[in-house]
């Protein structure tokens, strides 16, 4: 019996990005690879709300976090780092030889532009890091202002729209991004294996002066090959037949605006129910649409809640990193119902005894 994904990614697939995968294998060097490539970029720019330049790759996210850092910190950069994956981030920039510091905020808080501000004007950073929904915390961080800040200072801005993209508008033009990353196996609710990210003509410019940006995952390689309307390697066809099936899917069918506000009836709900009986991480400003972090109360045993949710069907998000022991997580991203929500938390409700 298959199991519905409450986990923050993957999510479930629906059975018509399966079939849309399902299409025959193509070449990837031929006109119908082409087609298939261009017209993902071409709503991939407007799901992103930008002009700028789109790679497609075959990775995880994490790749492309590790990408964005070889190819535009060439003297400092400040990672800030207020979870799991944001502390990644500062990981990945020194292990590939960067400098870097690493502006914590507590588990659980997003980060203070005024903090970013204060950090940055030191003149010492060029390039600023920032994860715009912490997957471990459920903390969505207030990007338009942080957005501001950078914009402020000659840095180059790399987001991690992970968590975030498809469930939650990010205007990358407005906001002056020059790096948003993201995967397609969360809010966008394909399979695990896609990672795609906008890239700014001033972070391909910078590149260019940038030394040992490697090759798989180099951005002027991309561009090279993007220019020629193609992939540097062999691209994940099958996904991507699933990425422009989904894409149609969101824009057209659906509707972005009525995604972004399925989803915050989702946030909004889930957030109300772990404030009745338990408690959520974050402050409520700043709680994520995709993704609560559910803090737990003494005598509640995890891994019972694990087992039974999984004998009724459901796999279940445990917490993650420091705050595993103190929270679990609940998501709602995809193509999850608020009516699916909804029954889920119920089945909780029951198991917990309230």
């Amino acid at each position: 019996m298959s199991k519905k994904l409450f986990i923050p990614g993957p999510s479930d697939v629906s059975q018509g990005v399966f079939e849309a995968m399902s299409a025959p294998m193509i070449g990837h060097r031929g006109r119908e690879y082409t087609q298939l490539f261009m017209e993902c970029i071409q709503n991939l720019k407007k799901l992103m709300f930008t002009e700028n330049t789109i790679f497609i790759v075959p990775s995880s996210s994490t790749g492309l976090m590790e990408a964005a850092v070889r190819n535009c910190v060439k003297k400092k950069c400040l990672n800030v780092g207020n979870g799991a994956f944001s502390d990644r981030w500062h990981q990945i920039t020194k292990d590939n030889g960067k400098k870097a510091d690493l502006l914590s905020f507590e588990w659980g808080e997003a980060p203070l532009p005024e903090t970013i501000d204060e950090r940055l004007s030191s003149g010492e950073y060029d390039t600023l890091t920032l994860v715009h929904t912490e997957t471990s915390t459920g903390v969505t961080a207030p990007l338009e202002d942080i957005a501001k800040v950078a914009g402020d200072y000659d840095v180059s801005f790399l987001v991690d729209a992970v968590s975030s993209m498809g469930g939650i508008k990010v205007d990358v033009d407005k906001l002056g991004i020059d790096v948003c990353l993201f995967g397609v196996q969360k809010a966008m609710a394909l399979p695990a294996g896609l990672a795609i990210c906008s890239v700014s003509d001033a972070a391909l410019k910078k590149a260019k002066s940038i030394e040992n940006r490697g090759y798989y995952f180099d951005f002027l390689v991309y561009l090279k090959y993007l220019n020629k309307k193609q992939t540097p390697t062999t691209g994940a066809i099958s996904i991507m037949q699933g990425l422009r099936y989904q894409l149609d899917q969101i824009i057209n069918h659906e509707g972005m605006d009525n995604r972004f506000l399925r989803h915050r009836k989702m946030g909004e709900y889930c957030r109300a129910w772990a404030r009745k009986n338990l408690g959520i991480l974050p402050k409520e400003r700043f709680a994520s649409d995709t993704v609560s972090c559910v803090t737990k109360t003494a005598g509640i045993d995890i891994a019972d809640l694990d087992l039974k949710l999984e004998q009724r069907g459901y796999v279940f998000a445990k917490g993650y990193g420091k705050i595993a022991d103190q929270t679990f997580r609940v998501a709602h991203m995809g193509e999850r119902t608020l009516d699916e929500l909804k029954q889920y938390l119920y089945v909780i409700d029951e198991i917990l005894g309230f």
